[in-house]
């Protein structure tokens, strides 16, 4: 990693941020990080850009130089109020492209194109088109966590955080539930309605076993143990609370338990614990590759640049617009928390 000397910048107007990662972010890390931290806020004045990163970025990018964070849908409903001009997502490939289906005349960045998904790699338009002829006029709905491609074959896209309420606004007797088996599992508790779904995992939330979080609980009085549910079924039925990471991070600031234990990326419990100091964290660390290739100073080339951008064919996003619109209108707003 290297640091751009050409670029003046002025560190003291990052020192009020440290404050709020020190607990997280150990001294020498935030040496390096400062000048990025600097030369990013002068960039997004410049090209008057914004900045919508995901739960599960590391502290120094969710706390310190984004104007917007949250779970995928509350990026979703955020980027369609931004009145930026730029709009860069750190956070995973799918994500910046649901950011250009809703925003299509602004420049939308991914800092590091390689930024994939083990759940958006499971299936395709291809898959989706053969489904529907095996389950002729069965309604798609589509998990987020795809690509553009797939959602424009779906009727309707949700998230783990509205996938049940999207899936009983249909109004229908059975779906077809993709591309996450666990999601769909557990929606399939939630609801009467049948669920058909498909083989797809995701490849952090697949590690986690029930043994593993049986052996914290033994290992750790008064542990609370919160889990997303793309996890396995096994793990879902030994956690004490089930949502999506918004749902996760609003357990803990409203319940305030003694300790503990997030059954997600960990990056996110680093996120948590910077503003949460009665708290212990109890970190299983099962780090997401894909979202760890975005970094400060990707970021900052990306600004520098205005590359890579995301570009979709109008006539995929057309269809796969309307089906992120259709979800748009359903369910709980999960407001997405900005950083002053």
């Amino acid at each position: 990693m290297t640091i751009n000397q050409s670029v003046i910048v002025d560190l003291s107007t990052v020192a009020p941020l440290y404050e709020r990662v020190r607990s997280v972010i150990p001294d020498v890390e935030w040496a390096v990080h400062a000048h990025y931290i600097a030369a990013i806020a002068d960039l997004k004045k410049t090209r008057n850009a914004v900045i919508l990163a995901h739960n599960y970025q590391t502290p120094e990018i969710f706390h310190c130089v984004a104007d917007i964070t949250g779970d995928s849908l509350a990026l979703a409903r955020q980027a369609v109020e931004t009145d930026a001009d730029v709009i860069v997502l750190a956070g995973v490939h799918f994500m910046a492209e649901t950011a250009k289906l809703l925003n299509p005349e602004k420049v939308v960045l991914i800092p590091d194109e390689r930024a994939g998904c083990s759940l958006a790699e499971s299936i395709t338009a291809d898959d989706i088109r053969a489904l529907r002829a095996k389950h002729p006029g069965v309604p798609v709905v589509t998990y987020v966590n795809t690509s553009a491609e797939v959602k424009a074959e779906s009727d309707i896209c949700c998230t783990s955080g509205n996938a049940v309420a999207v899936v009983e606004s249909l109004g229908v007797d059975e779906v077809i539930f993709l591309p996450d088996e666990y999601l769909a599992n557990y929606v399939a508790q939630q609801t009467d309605v049948r669920i058909i779904d498909w083989r797809g995992h995701c490849e952090v939330h697949e590690r986690f076993t029930a043994a593993e979080l049986e052996q914290y609980r033994a290992d750790f009085d008064e542990l609370t143990i919160i889990a997303h549910p793309e996890c396995p079924p096994d793990v879902l039925d030994v956690a004490d609370f089930v949502g999506s990471t918004a749902q996760m991070q609003s357990f803990v600031y409203d319940e305030r338990p003694k300790r503990v234990l997030m059954v997600t990326e960990c990056s996110m419990s680093d996120n948590v614990a910077a503003e949460v100091d009665d708290v212990e964290f109890i970190r299983p660390c099962n780090l997401c590759p894909h979202m760890k290739r975005i970094t400060l100073a990707n970021i900052e080339k990306a600004l520098e640049t205005l590359q890579p951008r995301v570009e979709i064919d109008p006539a995929v996003a057309e269809k796969a617009r309307l089906a992120v619109e259709r979800m748009l209108s359903i369910g709980r707003v999960h407001d997405a928390r900005s950083v002053a």
